[in-house]
């Protein structure tokens, strides 16, 4: 019983962590589609980069 535990406490504390990769997800997918306007793409995608690094 004790592995089980344990495992499951391994798990939990993995998930903790990658948390703010799931946070980012949202705002790095917003800067890809936004990042398809062929013009002025790149410039309003650049503050959503710099945003998700912050999270990450």
């Amino acid at each position: 019983m004790t592995y089980f535990v344990r495992a499951l406490l391994i798990l939990a504390i993995t998930a903790g962590l990658a948390g703010c990769g799931v946070v980012a997800a949202p705002v790095r997918v917003t800067s890809a589609a936004v990042k398809v306007v062929p013009v002025a793409g790149d410039v309003v995608a650049a503050p959503l980069d710099v945003t998700a690094d912050a999270i990450d």
